[in-house]
């Protein structure tokens, strides 16, 4: 049989928070997806280095005016928070708070695959949950930052347990800690209670490293030592904040990601060794580049798509996300088959505002990414095209003016979220050709813009855009399709196809 050699990291992409679970000999991953719907998207793997997306626990989980952009700023950088995933006795389990409503969710389901999840929703943020399935019965989740709490939940995890457990478990480090311990991850495992964080030193070496604290009993006390302090000589940039898991053969890898600038957070797979009953990740205190493992090896699924949008009924491909909760009967790949129509909705005056950005992740070490706009539907004030989309965006598109006029138009955030176009060039063809060029080669972090009216002759267009991961969305850069109405609604835009290069 041929075996899996993994290679760091496992996806150059915005996989972030990452939890791992093995059943029988597959492995599932959840991961954070913010404000990207549908959301909390369920991967599969038979050996920790090729992953397919196979479900999303949620559509959407809340309806409402931010969610909608229908309030100037949306949930950007909010929503759905570090997930948890477990599965005990045939049910899987996937726990997370959302920041803007200040509410824990817990939902279940028995077919992690194709089934739908039920929900359960519990007042109050447990920042960076990590549920717990305990093996006498009892279900509890771990969370907080600094400061950790544990509160117990009821036997089908639907609510807290009335009278249960709940109170405060431990106490991070402060002296010379910048970010204390957070990013929870639980695991009884013969006889200890083993609780996985990440803090961030503001002395030594200054980068994020990951800590393992274990007791025989849950409620303590514990003991505490760094597990993982190492940043695969990438800009110290640490690898940490995640789980391990154990494969059939017995082994233990942790699955952990690490900050890759503006591609954003890409997940890693170590090698776990135990000595004296503690964790040990890596090898001699290092994360290793490549290693190999005894796990099967298996055919790469691709986590970005190129599509044609020839589809039989109006389902999207799972790659594919939402920015914000989308408006279902604005968008179509069925009333022109061949192609993906927009139509606009309300007005916005930015990208930022815009309902309906359809968006996939973008790759390093560098891809490319091109769409074919037919412009027969516009009106007057719509704006339609591609978006290398964060806080600092950048897109090329048309512009249709009065008269069946058009412009190419590329344009970058001018300051809160103000579109500012850099450079305009009129436009006479029915059609345009647009494409964006990312290079996160060591960090480098650009974007460069391009239109064509055949596809094969590429102008460029506007300027470089020099990328930055900020905060305030929390996210990589992704690609996204856009249509919107800076006047009226009632205009569509159709792609015909988005077709996705990764160069490595």
């Amino acid at each position: 049989m041929n075996t899996a050699v993994i290679t760091n990291p496992i996806m150059w992409a915005d996989v972030p928070d990452v939890d791992v679970i093995r059943v029988g000999p597959v492995f599932y991953m959840i991961s954070t997806s913010m404000h990207s719907m549908p959301g909390c998207p369920i991967m599969k793997s038979v050996n920790l280095k090729d992953w397919e997306i196979v479900n999303y626990v949620y559509d959407t989980f809340e309806d409402n005016a931010a969610h909608r952009l229908l309030d100037g700023a949306g949930i950007y950088g909010k929503g759905s928070w570090a997930a948890s995933l477990r599965y005990k006795e045939g049910v899987y389990y996937v726990c997370f708070s959302s920041n803007d409503m200040d509410q824990f969710y817990i939902y279940r389901t028995e077919d992690i695959e194709q089934g739908t999840w039920e929900r359960s929703v519990i007042p109050g943020l447990h920042h960076d949950p990590g549920l717990l399935l305990d093996d006498d019965g009892r279900n509890y989740v771990i969370y907080g930052n600094g400061d950790i709490r544990i509160k117990e939940l009821t036997e089908d995890l639907t609510a807290v347990k009335p009278g249960g457990t709940a109170q405060l478990l431990l106490e991070g480090e402060r002296e010379n800690i910048g970010l204390r311990i957070e990013g929870c991850h639980a695991y009884k495992l013969n006889g200890y209670y083993y609780l996985f964080f990440i803090e961030w030193p503001r002395t030594g070496n200054q980068r994020r490293r990951q800590l393992c604290y274990r007791s025989h009993e849950l409620r303590g006390p514990y003991e505490r030592t760094i597990i993982l302090d190492d940043d695969l000589g990438y800009h110290n940039k640490g690898v940490a904040q995640g789980g391990i898991v154990d494969t059939p053969d017995g082994d233990w890898y942790a699955v952990l990601f690490q900050d890759h600038d503006a591609v954003g957070r890409i997940p890693c797979v170590l090698p776990v060794s135990w000595e004296n009953g503690w964790p040990v990740i890596g090898e001699n205190g290092r994360a290793p580049q490549a290693f190999a493992t005894k796990l099967p090896a298996s055919e790469p699924k691709p986590l970005v798509i190129s599509d044609e949008f020839d589809y039989a009924g109006n389902r999207l491909a799972l790659n594919w996300q939402w920015n914000h909760n989308p408006d279902n009967g604005l968008w179509s790949v069925t009333e022109r088959p061949g192609y993906l129509r927009l139509r606009t909705g309300q007005a916005a005056d930015s990208i930022l505002r815009a309902r309906n950005t359809l968006t996939q992740r973008t790759e390093g070490p560098a891809c490319s990414a091109a769409a074919v706009l037919d412009l027969a539907g516009l009106q007057p004030g719509d704006r339609a095209g591609l978006v290398a989309l964060q806080n600092g965006f950048g897109t090329v598109g048309i512009v249709a003016g009065e008269d069946g006029r058009f412009s190419v138009c590329m344009c970058v955030n001018g300051g809160d979220g103000r579109e500012e176009i850099v450079e305009r060039v009129a436009f006479t063809g029915g059609r345009v050709h647009l494409r964006i060029d990312f290079n996160y080669e060591d960090s480098l972090d650009q974007a460069s813009f391009f239109y064509s009216e055949d596809g094969t002759g590429w102008k460029p267009i506007g300027r470089t855009l020099h990328m930055r991961y900020t905060l305030d969305h929390f996210m990589g850069y992704r690609i996204g399709l856009f249509n919107y109405a800076t006047q009226s609604s009632g205009g569509y835009a159709d792609f015909d196809y988005f077709h996705y290069i990764r160069r490595k």
